[in-house]
C-alpha cells in the first residue's frame, strides 16, 4: 500500500520533539561520516505515538542539512499510515518490515556509501576476510537480490538477506543496517562502510585470505560479549 496524506498531529506530537531532533541530528552525522550526500539514504527509529507503535523516519527528498524535528514524519507499524507535515522516505516499507521481523531493532539506517555501493553493484557478499565481519552476526554480510527502490519486493529481499544478521548490502543500491538505538545504527553503518573499503582495497592486491569456519565461530562467540562493561 502507499501511505495516504499525513494525518493531523496528535496531542503527544510536541512531547516527542527530542526524539525527532535526535533522528535529524543523526541523519546529519551520516553525512559527516561520509555515508550519504544530499538527500540520499534514510534513517529511522522506533517510536510510539497516540498509543500506536511505529517509527520516525527521515522525509523523502529533503537534504539532511536543513532537517528539523518538525520535518520528521511518523509511520504506523501496522498500517504504514504516516503522521506529520512531511511525507516519509520512499523506503518506509523496508524500515517497517525490518522492525516487524526483528524485535531487537530500535533504529534502521540505509546509506549509499561509496564502497558499500561499489560491492553492491558487483552483487558480492562481503566474505570473512576480517574477523570484524562477525560484528554483524554471521560469517558474511550478504548482498540481497535486486529490486526497484521503494517497493515491497526490495523490502522482502532485504529482510531475507538480513536473516541472522544486523546488516546487508542491497544489490546495485547500498547498505542496510540496524542497531538497538540511533547511535549504534550509525556506528554499525560506519563499521560496515570501513569493512567494504578494506575488502575493496585488499582485492586490488590479490585474493584476500579468508578466515575458516572455526575461526569465524570463535570470533562470533567473542562478539557475544563484545562492548559490554562488567
Amino acid at each position: 500500500m502507499n501511505p495516504s496524506d499525513p494525518t493531523p498531529l496528535p496531542p503527544d506530537w510536541a512531547a516527542q520533539t527530542a526524539q525527532r531532533q535526535a533522528l535529524a541530528d543523526t541523519a546529519r552525522a551520516m553525512v559527516a561520516a561520509g555515508l550519504n550526500k544530499g538527500s540520499a539514504g534514510n534513517l529511522s527509529c522506533r517510536a510510539r505515538l497516540a498509543g500506536e507503535d511505529g517509527f520516525y523516519i527521515t522525509p523523502t527528498g529533503m537534504d539532511y542539512g536543513g532537517l528539523t524535528a518538525q520535518d520528521i514524519p511518523f509511520v504506523a507499524l501496522a498500517s504504514g499510515a504516516p503522521t506529520g507535515p512531511r511525507k516519509p522516505s520512499s523506503e518506509w516499507r523496508m524500515h517497517r518490515d525490518v522492525y516487524l521481523a526483528r524485535p531487537e531493532a530500535g533504529a534502521v539506517l540505509h546509506a549509499h556509501s561509496p564502497f558499500a555501493v561499489a560491492l553492491a553493484c558487483l552483487r558480492r557478499d562481503v566474505p570473512p576476510f576480517h574477523y570484524m565481519i562477525a560484528r554483524f552476526g554471521g560469517d558474511t554480510v550478504r548482498c540481497s537480490a535486486y529490486a526497484t527502490f521503494g517497493t515491497q519486493a526490495l523490502s522482502d529481499t532485504a529482510v531475507e538477506a538480513m536473516t541472522g544478521r544486523r546488516a546487508c548490502l542491497l544489490a546495485n543500491h547500498g547498505m542496510l543496517v540496524f542497531g538497538g538505538e540511533l547511535q549504534q545504527a550509525l556506528g554499525l553503518g560506519v563499521e560496515l562502510e570501513t569493512l567494504c573499503e578494506q575488502y575493496w582495497r585488499a582485492c586490488q592486491l590479490g585474493q584476500p585470505v579468508l578466515l575458516d569456519p572455526a575461526q569465524m565461530e570463535e570470533a562470533l562467540e567473542k562478539f557475544a560479549s563484545y562492548g559490554k562493561q562488567d
